[in-house]
């Protein structure tokens, strides 16, 4: 059984603004450790599967980035989009491949800008799901819930499955605040956390059933894959597929789903307000980086400095942000809204900055 990770690279991570630009979104950022999270992610895949087998989704603008910080990397194995056309496209991309090298071999489908604290529990639980999905059933992983949060979609668990997992009765959208408690109290539900395990041939089958409006395309993609032509109709071909999430068009509608609960220290790194739940804090609370950044007399604040001093006073659950050139404060509270800024940015045609 060989796994091929698929490392999904294609945000824009515009609620990390300043920090993140156009051409250095969140997953180049070194968030929760030294290390950018792409970098993490691939590292935290040691011992479960070689680098060589290890694919790279992402679009042009990050390509040579995304090549650099994951040492090791077959160039074959760095898959451009032409254009960004959501998650459904991008991981039949990543099938077509994998199926052309190893039919049966295990997609293992990571974004790539998310944290994990237990690697050992976290390895753990994608060999659990990928004996799963070896037969024959399209895996999820979800995420032990922590707290009612609005900011993920959950997944409603069923029955146990013969092989393993959980049958899933249904995917929920982000809840309200007094949605999410209820499932939290249920004990019915886990949060979904991207996070997918299948065999390449069981994919393709699916999206072949499921979004037939891709048959044609990916068929063209199949058999010119390993050939010269490949580039010339991945260009010619992804930007005619739809552009839509594995959620829609595959897991809402697919029969032999299994989730598998897991719990392993997940956090998808949301905004600046969950930078606390990746990185120690001090006595009050507080979340510092930078040798620059003075601190007084602030509670449970993120203050991230950049070469200039940074003087942050008097202040309690405010997120401060130095990126050398543009400076953020943001009540934690409201750090979603930094995309907002960036939109403001745009209106305002300060492209310099973004």
């Amino acid at each position: 059984m060989a796994l091929y990770p698929v490392i999904m690279a294609g945000g824009s991570g515009t609620r990390f603004w300043p920090l993140s630009r156009q051409a250095r979104p969140k997953q180049f950022l070194p968030l929760a450790s030294k290390q950018p999270l792409i970098t993490d992610t691939a590292s935290r895949l040691k011992g479960l599967s070689p680098v060589k087998n290890t694919f790279i989704v992402c679009g042009p603008q990050h390509a040579k980035n995304a090549a650099r910080l994951v040492k090791g990397l077959p160039k074959g194995n760095l898959l451009v989009e032409p254009v960004a056309r959501n998650t459904a496209p991008a991981i039949a991309l990543a099938a077509v491949v994998v199926a052309a090298r190893d039919p049966k071999g295990i997609l293992v489908v990571l974004p790539s800008d998310h944290h994990v604290a237990d690697v050992a529990a976290f390895k753990n639980t994608l060999a659990e799901a990928a004996r799963i999905a070896e037969g024959g059933h399209i895996v999820t992983l979800g995420i032990k819930p922590h707290g009612p949060e609005t900011g993920y979609g959950y997944i409603q668990v069923g029955d146990a499955l013969s092989g393993g997992g959980r049958a899933v009765r249904a995917f929920k959208e982000k809840p309200d605040l007094e949605t999410a408690r209820q499932y939290v109290s249920s004990g019915e539900y886990l949060w979904n956390g991207g996070i997918f395990v299948f065999r390449a041939d069981v994919i393709l089958d699916a999206f072949a059933k499921h979004m037939p409006e891709m048959k044609k395309g990916l068929a063209a993609l199949q058999q010119a894959v390993g050939k010269r032509t490949f580039g010339a109709v991945l260009k010619k071909v992804f930007p005619k597929l739809p552009s839509i999430s594995i959620d829609y068009g595959v897991m809402e509608k697919a029969s032999n789903i299994a989730v598998l609960p897991g719990d392993f220290g997940w956090s998808d790194v949301g905004s600046f307000a969950a930078i606390p739940e990746v990185r120690p804090a001090d006595a009050k609370g507080n979340v510092v980086s930078g040798d620059s950044a003075v601190v007084v007399d602030c509670e449970r604040c993120v203050i991230l400095a950049d070469e200039r001093p940074l003087a942050v006073v008097g202040l309690s659950d405010v997120v401060v942000v130095d990126s050398g050139d543009a400076v953020l404060v943001v009540p934690r509270e409201k750090s979603q809204d930094v995309r907002k800024v960036v939109e403001a940015l745009k209106a305002r045609k300060l492209q310099k900055y973004l």
